[in-house]
């Protein structure tokens, strides 16, 4: 019984931060829709997706959770747990900058559109792919 409980618990978690990713990435597909796209919120959002598709995958192993928004790092922890997470070392190399540079003034730069769209589509492919290693979960 107590098993069974810890269980749904697990599966609760890992599909709260999979909503929470699901609706970061959605959120910046939007941004990127409006007359005048918001292009550093929707890669900000883009890596939030990303950080948080990979914290899922790693609650789903029954991992310690880092406050860390260094996907490099993220993504480190996932590959050890599962090699196929290789295949998305450059989507967190080059999503990662995002979390805090396209945040405050002393980093700002102007993202141009075709920018945004290329962080929101390896978003999109880490949780396609996030999902589907999360199945049982989801």
């Amino acid at each position: 019984m107590a098993r069974l409980y810890m269980d749904e618990l697990l599966k609760l978690e890992v599909q709260r931060w999979m909503t929470l990713a699901a609706d970061d990435f959605e959120s910046a597909r939007e941004l990127l829709q409006r007359d005048r796209p918001f292009t550093r919120n929707a890669c900000f959002l883009a890596q939030q997706c990303v950080e948080k598709s990979f914290k899922a995958f790693l609650v789903s192993k029954g991992q310690h959770i880092e406050k860390t928004h260094f996907l490099l790092r993220l993504h480190t922890l996932c590959k050890k747990l599962d090699r196929d997470f290789q295949n998305y070392r450059d989507q967190a190399r080059d999503l990662t900058d995002y979390a805090v540079k396209t945040r405050y003034p002393d980093d700002w730069r102007d993202i141009p559109e075709s920018e945004a769209q290329e962080a929101v589509e390896k978003a999109e492919a880490v949780l396609a792919f996030v999902r589907k290693k999360l199945k049982s979960f989801l």
